[in-house]
């Protein structure tokens, strides 16, 4: 076997003024044939053992890959969908929220009206009571002064000028 593979000088000056002329000389013989046959038993018996297997797990892993793309895809539709009927579901609820904001606000307004509507009654009311307690206080004072104002009036009148008037 190790004959096989010697090469002497001779044999490589040979090959090399063969490939130096352009062509190259190959010898068909037994062993050719041998390394075909080694080569398809060998094909032969992995084939079954190593290549339909990973082929099989190869395409396993395909379908399992594809089958997790479309499930993620189509998680990712649900997840559009359901924010999509969230924000909108936000929208109205914002909107009836600001309309009864608006609805409570007018009240709220109303009654601040009718509060102040009726303090601002008991307020002049109060002050219209006063006003005639005040004017029939001043109207008895006047009628109780009213025989004494030429007295009155000459004491004041003689303070003021410094000396008697008559």
């Amino acid at each position: 076997m190790v004959a096989a593979f010697s090469v002497t000088s001779s044999q490589l000056a040979a090959s090399a003024s063969l490939v130096r002329a352009g062509g190259v000389n190959l010898d068909f013989d037994a062993t050719l044939l041998v390394q075909v046959v080694f080569l398809i038993v060998l094909w032969a018996v992995l084939k079954p053992m190593l290549f339909d297997p990973l082929l099989k797990l190869f395409e396993e892993r395909e379908k399992r890959i594809e089958g997790a793309i479309k499930k993620a895809r189509r998680i990712d539709e649900q997840s559009a969908e359901a924010k999509a009927q969230y924000d909108d579901a936000m929208t109205k609820a914002r909107a009836e929220g600001s309309a009864e904001r608006e609805t409570v606000r007018g009240e709220g307004l109303r009654k601040e009206s009718e509060i102040l509507a009726g303090v601002r009654a008991e307020v002049q009311k109060g002050l219209d009571t006063a006003r005639q307690q005040t004017q029939k206080e001043v109207d008895a004072t006047r009628s109780e002064l009213a025989p004494h104002t030429t007295t009155l009036a000459r004491h004041v009148a003689g303070r003021v000028l410094g000396r008697e008037v008559s």
